[in-house]
């Protein structure tokens, strides 16, 4: 939702800050806000004027008509405030049909005036720009100031002035008065448009000699305009309508849903309700609430929520596991009903998005069952068969009754099941999976028979593309009929590989010469080319830095489609425009602030360019081109049978529900021959009148079907349409979202523009009045089909669709990343690895989630067992492990590495560089000694060799025992890093025999030389060998295969790399300049020849 409601607290804080105008604006932050926890000692302090002016107060939780409801308390001191908030903190009240509790209050200076000094001012948002209301009498008894308030309409882009203001607002107001007003009225519409404001009201403002006093204010702001106004607005809270509460997890879901490219939505109507939905899709999210709610269940409904843009796994399982949380804490004696509906997806991968519902499913399975929860299924889209397969299984295993459908059962048949309403079918086995379709479309049976050879009512065009006609001077432009033809030609915008592969699939599958994308735009790139698949060959589109040299080079293109981000959609649309070849621009971001879509939208029209958008998944011309994701994946193109037209064009509002509408249309007529969703906010870049004009101006089209939602007016300009002769094609019309008017409180659905403000804008009347002007209008969108199928039918049978024979589409190869997904093919893969796995939502350490290595804290040893070892060692060991690594770290400046690495540093290398030069030094002779130790150690060891022969045979056999001497060290002079290892492990391994054998050696070698110690290298590679033979964790052929692949060695090139980078910091820092060894300290010598 765009539009959202904020408190009048916070309306006046955002006033008081930021408005601009030469009036005084009395009582400035003058106000105090009240709840059940506040100390009133307190409050008092903070605000002194509590203690010395006379009062107001009143609930702020977005109530309207608080005086007539008697809701307002009037000239009173503190102690009267605090008895007049006692009377009604936490009760229930009811306001229309809405019951909820008094929480929230207001405390304002009260302002003593006469009636006559009471005016009434609002501010609102239509499609062409701003409208202000004023009328010279405000208050309670204000009436209905729609019929009588004097209005001044600001188009987009224009300013108003003072002058305007008097002229046209203040005309019945005293002149005395009339300069205060002008300023302060002009002040506020700067202020309503440079916050996003879509409504600002006062009622009343007060006009005294003292100045301006705004005493009632209500007001909404654009929330999709944060990262626009985060500096001016701060933390805004939305709270929610009147009678319904602020959960938890509504919070929670709405966070979810900030952090993500998807949309996440969650609504609590009624937690004790027995019907639940888990909808994807926001247009079919308010089908299935209305469905519910015409089937009586409006009363059990116990939420309203969506999710849609393809989230992630762990995404749908934190949505997944908080309904069903929600929906198990309280029995019901009837049981529940879960339903998981939605309609044929664009691009979301069903099967991805349900493994995350299975898995919410699994965890809550005995409360479930406990609560008698059945579970409907109903969906389609890409790999949806195999996320139907998945859910079924999981109630098969875990015993929940889950009935599962897929696009042959009607979106909505779910409902009537669940309810009771109608049988649940059996079903014969459905395709394994979406390839199924694909691999053998010639012979599958699924596929349209070969019985087309031509388009059905389409008249034959070398090229039907009308141009935008030219207009008379200084008139707007005049929009194109036809968008898009088999010669169209596309540049997208946005690095959105896998949509325009979709598209060149489906140029391919409908015969097209040529792909209908000419070039990509990504400005976060160098121009280059970027590799596709035509058919079976290999392509290159070139990929553009900047849209100047992308239209530059490629003339013919007259389409945009922008993958822009919200951020900066407005930008990249209004730089298109500037380019006259381009007459069509599909605008696929959502939550795109509304002022600048209005700007937009103004552009477009001076310039004859049509928008298709914001928020929308674009459009479709069967056989011609389509819009991005549209459409689906190729196995629903062909389901659908959007190769090739057919006789029936529709305009929807959602992208999820136009799918819906393919689906439907092509299995009781004979297919779609355009599509298009306007997208899902309040003012779509194109309206359904547009469209529809459209479709009655094209001879191919023989019917048309609408598919509306509530909110916006724009369905009555069909019926105006239709009853003016302009519209004279058969228009099948269905407005979505009838179950608004039967909740006590609003309810924002899913798309920004599905919130009636009026009556008139609710989907029953809306619905009413196209049934009245001869729209053919069902039921329910239940009957949607059959209705369409009926006006079809009628069609044939008077001659104006002549059904044509199918033509066969060529196959297109499946990429072989999808394949892989669908599980039709295997490779050997280059890599295997068993120690870490970043692809799902979290990083995963030999199996333990890094969320659980932070709350088990088991800090660098810890992860470095479950990285090296695969294993979860003993706390023991990871202490071990971090010693080894502490007293390993460094050992001065003038060892070979740190010596390497400090001399490279000096050369002006860098860190890696560095590093990798003293890391280069170690092996047998420095460092390396660990692994080497270990092996001979054990292997003496293991064989039964006594210390004494260990030594005499290494001594015979002229080798050096690994581990023990020390240039410095000796048994007078010990290597405390020795002995505060030696301490820790005598006192927590459980055995240590090999350590054992290698101090007895010890003791014969310094017995000849007090240097021949065993050393840091030697002591831990031994004490390891004991660690991994002893801790329980390892077979003996693990531990000894751990040494000879070389594990010990790591420890210390792990630890002394902390050394390393160290010292080439300690160089840097110090700004040594480079090294040259001193001649003092080399020895030059003649070749051994010369000198003898």
């Amino acid at each position: 939702m765009s539009a959202k409601a904020i408190s009048e607290q916070m309306g006046k804080e955002f006033l008081y800050k930021h408005i601009s105008t030469s009036a005084a604006v009395q009582n400035r932050f003058r106000y105090a806000t009240v709840t059940a926890d506040t100390d009133w000692d307190r409050l008092a302090q903070e605000h002194q004027w509590l203690l010395t002016q006379r009062l107001v107060v009143k609930p702020d939780q977005l109530i309207k008509r608080r005086g007539k409801l008697g809701l307002v308390g009037i000239n009173l001191d503190l102690q009267g405030v605090k008895d007049w908030v006692k009377t009604h903190m936490m009760k229930d009240a009811t306001v229309g049909r809405a019951k909820g509790v008094l929480k929230n209050f207001l405390i304002e200076p009260f302002v003593p005036h006469k009636q006559e000094e009471e005016f009434y001012v609002c501010i609102y948002a239509v499609r062409e720009g701003d409208v202000v209301l004023f009328h010279h009498e405000g208050g309670v008894e204000v009436g209905d100031v729609d019929a009588k308030a004097l209005k001044l309409t600001v188009a987009v882009n224009d300013k108003i002035s003072e002058e305007q203001v008097t002229e046209q607002l203040l005309c019945h107001v005293p002149e005395d008065k009339k300069g205060v007003l002008a300023s302060f009225i002009v002040g506020l519409f700067n202020l309503y448009e440079d916050l996003y404001f879509t409504y600002l009201e006062i009622n009343p403002l007060v006009v005294t000699s003292d100045g301006v006093y705004v005493l009632d204010m209500a007001a909404k702001i654009d929330a999709t305009a944060d990262f626009i106004c985060k500096s001016k607005w701060g933390d805004v809270e939305f709270p929610p309508p009147f009678g319904r509460e602020a959960y938890p997890e509504e919070a929670y879901i709405a966070d979810l849903d900030a952090k993500s490219g998807a949309s996440l939505k969650l609504t609590l109507l009624n937690p004790r309700g027995r019907i639940w939905t888990m909808v994807a899709g926001g247009g079919a999210s308010v089908v299935y609430s209305d469905t519910i709610c015409d089937l009586g269940g409006v009363d059990e409904l116990a939420n309203y929520g969506e999710y849609s843009g393809a989230p992630s796994e762990q995404q749908t399982y934190d949505y997944a596991k908080t309904i069903l949380s929600l929906m198990t804490r309280e029995k019901h004696p009837q049981g529940k009903v879960l339903i998981i509906g939605g309609s044929i997806a664009n691009f979301t991968n069903v099967a991805a998005t349900f493994k995350g519902i299975v898995r919410a499913i699994k965890d809550y399975q005995e409360p479930l069952k406990e609560h008698e929860v059945k579970i409907f299924v109903r969906r389609g889209g890409p790999n949806y068969q195999e996320g139907l397969r998945v859910m079924g299984e999981v109630g098969k295993t875990t015993g929940i009754p889950i009935h599962v459908f897929g696009t042959e059962t009607h979106m909505t048949a779910i409902v009537g099941m669940a309810l009771g309403h109608r049988p649940i079918p059996n079903l014969p086995p459905m395709a394994a999976h979406t390839a199924n379709f694909l691999l053998n479309a010639s012979n599958n049976t699924v596929t349209p028979a070969n019985t087309r050879t031509a388009s059905f009512s389409e008249p034959k065009t070398a090229n039907d593309v009308s141009p935008a006609k030219k207009s008379k001077a200084g008139l707007p432009a005049a929009k194109a009929t036809t968008l898009f033809s088999k010669h169209t030609k596309a540049i997208v915008w946005g690095m959105q590989t896998r949509a325009v592969q979709g598209m060149l699939d489906f140029d391919y599958v409908c015969s097209r010469e040529e792909p209908s994308v000419a070039a990509m735009v990504y400005p976060f790139t160098g121009d280059h080319k970027q590799k596709f698949y035509w058919g079976h060959k290999e392509i290159l589109l070139p990929v553009y830095k900047n849209m100047v040299d992308a239209m530059k080079k490629h003339p013919q293109v007259d389409v945009m489609i922008s993958f822009a981000s919200l951020r900066s959609a407005f930008d990249s649309t209004v730089e298109a425009m500037q380019y006259p070849q381009i007459h069509t621009i599909a605008i696929i971001a959502e939550g795109i602030p509304e002022a600048q879509t209005r700007k937009m939208i103004k552009m477009a029209d001076e310039k004859g360019v049509t928008i298709i958008g914001p928020a929308t998944v674009g459009g479709i011309k069967p056989g011609c081109f389509k819009i991005g994701n549209t459409g689906g994946m190729l196995d629903n193109i062909l389901a659908s049978k959007l190769y090739r037209p057919g006789s029936v064009a529709y305009v929807s509002r959602s992208g999820g529900m136009s799918n819906e509408l393919n689906n439907i249309i092509s299995r009781t007529t004979d297919g779609v021959y355009e599509g298009v969703a306007i997208g899902g906010d309040r003012y779509p870049g194109s309206t359904f009148m547009d469209h529809v004009l459209r479709y009655q101006d094209t001879p191919g089209i023989k019917m048309i079907v609408v598919l509306g939602e509530i909110g916006g007016t724009d369905e009555y300009q069909i019926c105006q349409g239709i009853k003016e002769g302009r519209i004279t094609k058969p228009v099948v019309c269905w407005c979505i979202g009838t179950c608004a008017t039967m909740f006590a409180s609003e309810v924002q659905f899913g798309h920004a523009g599905a919130c009636a403000n009026q009556a008139s804008e609710t989907a029953v009347a809306k619905n009413q009045a196209l049934r009245d002007a001869g729209a053919y209008v069902p039921r329910s969108f239940d009957e949607l089909g059959d209705v369409i199928r009926t006006v079809y039918d009628e069609l044939v049978a008077d001659g104006t669709i002549v059904p044509a024979q199918e033509v066969p589409p060529p196959t297109v190869p499946m990429d072989y990343s999808w394949a892989r997904e669908l599980g039709l093919i295997r490779k050997p893969a280059s890599f295997m690895t068993s120690i870490c796995d970043e692809r799902g939502q979290e990083l995963i350490y030999a199996g333990m989630g890094i969320t659980e290595v932070f709350k088990e804290e088991m800090g660098i040893g810890g992860v470095l067992g479950l990285l090296w070892f695969q294993r979860r060692l003993p706390r023991y060991a990871c202490q071990f492990i971090e010693m080894c690594l502490m007293v390993t770290a460094d050992h001065g400046p003038a060892v070979s590495g740190a010596h390497n690495t400090i001399v490279c540093a000096r050369a002006g290398k860098d860190l890696i560089s560095s590093l990798t030069s003293g890391l280069l030094t170690i092996g047998d002779r420095f460092g390396g000694a660990l692994d080497a130790a270990a092996k001979q150690f054990s292997k003496a060891f293991d064989s039964g060799t006594l210390p004494m022969d260990f030594v005499n045979k290494m001594k015979k056999d002229g080798k050096l025992i690994m581990g023990i001497g020390h240039r410095v060290k000796s048994i007078n002079n010990p290597d405390m890093r020795v002995q505060i290892l030696k301490d820790f492990v005598k006192q927590h391994f459980p055995s240590t025999q090999l350590l054992d054998y290698a101090l007895d050696v010890e003791k014969i070698t310094t017995s000849k030389k007090p240097n021949l110690i065993l050393n840091v290298d030697g002591f831990i590679g031994v004490s390891f060998v004991d660690l991994l033979r002893t801790c329980g964790g390892f077979t003996r052929d693990e531990a000894d295969e751990f040494v000879e692949i070389g594990a010990l060695n790591g420890i210390f090139v792990l630890g002394r790399s902390m050394g390393f980078i160290g010292h080439y910091l300690d160089q840097k820092r110090l700004k040594q300049g480079l090294y040259r060894h001193p001649w003092d300290d080399i020895s030059y010598v003649l070749p051994e020849h010369m000198s003898m």
